[in-house]
């Protein structure tokens, strides 16, 4: 098992779709964080393309030059041959660790005999998968969001020496389609989608009959409507042998986000002072159902309550 001291912060792609200098300004904004490392670019749309493979590159050389580490994030799911060629120059750049996000990317990437990320979409759910992730190059690997601690716990310990990640903060990616939801909010067609994800920065909500908000529609991806929340049990990630605790961004409030992990990880702060705040950022209740074994839309009591 990979031992240190501290849970290093890591920043998510952006999973939205923003403006192109809502972007640049964002990892402007970003760069000047304590984060270890700092994930970039698109993995949701193909059609989200504000920023190309050569501007993304521009971008993460900015971010570099102040001493963090760049990931380059692979798209999710490949449509087209235009598709692979983004991804074949993400793959022939040789300044930047690639996330695979597809298994596209980890062939290309295993090919080449160069050593990736195995992204949380590859949905490795078993020691197997893991082992196998790993003899195809994998040096780090994103943990899949259902799996439970204890199933978590034991497949750190089948496979002690690869780093893990863990997705701590955000509203949950769930699923992928190649049909475009928010291009259905508004009786489109999804080639002719009008780029109307532009006007969701935090995604489109979706509410059942009793409006109780349930998922969040953002274009061919599915997340949850509450955000997601480890912070809680930091030091129970640090002892399982967790490397990287995985911020997503958000549009609003993302400093204070940031601030408020950094000080609880630090133990300059209570994590359930914290996690009162984080809750006003949010913008609603945080859940945290996976982690226990349950739905992912629950909210166990220990969300509000710190503990090892």
């Amino acid at each position: 098992m990979i031992q240190q001291d501290k849970l290093a912060l890591s920043l998510g792609p952006i999973l939205f779709f923003w403006q192109k200098q809502q972007i640049v300004d964002f990892y402007q904004q970003m760069a000047e964080e304590s984060f270890a490392t700092i994930y970039m670019g698109e993995t949701v749309c193909s059609r989200r393309q504000e920023l190309k493979v050569a501007d993304w590159l521009d971008l993460a050389q900015d971010v570099a030059a102040n001493g963090c580490e760049v990931v380059l994030s692979s798209q999710v799911l490949l449509e087209s041959e235009s598709d692979l060629r983004r991804l074949r120059k993400l793959v022939e750049q040789e300044d930047f660790r690639v996330e695979a996000n597809d298994l596209a990317a980890v062939r290309l990437l295993h090919a080449k005999g160069i050593p990736f990320v195995a992204g949380q979409a590859l949905n490795i759910y078993n020691e197997q998968t893991l082992a196998l992730m790993q003899s195809l190059g994998a040096c780090r690997w994103v943990a899949s969001i259902e799996l439970a601690a204890d199933r978590l716990a034991q497949m750190i310990a089948a496979v002690p020496d690869m780093a893990c990640e863990v997705f701590g903060w955000g509203k949950l990616p769930l699923a992928y389609s190649s049909r475009c939801f928010t291009a259905r909010h508004y009786n489109l067609k999804k080639d002719s989608c009008e780029f109307k994800c532009l006007e969701h920065a935090d995604g489109l909500p979706l509410y059942t009959r009793e409006k109780q908000a349930f998922l969040t529609i953002n274009g061919i991806q599915t997340m949850s409507a509450g955000c997601h929340s480890l912070l809680a049990r930091y030091r129970q990630l640090l002892a399982m042998g967790v490397g990287y605790f995985r911020i997503s961004p958000q549009e609003q409030c993302m400093a204070e986000v940031i601030r408020l992990h950094e000080q609880v990880l630090a133990d300059a702060m209570d994590a359930e002072a914290a996690l009162s705040e984080l809750s006003v950022c949010a913008g609603g209740a945080l859940v945290n159902g996976y982690w226990y074994g349950q739905a992912g839309i629950n909210q166990c009591e220990e969300v509000m309550h710190a503990g090892a």
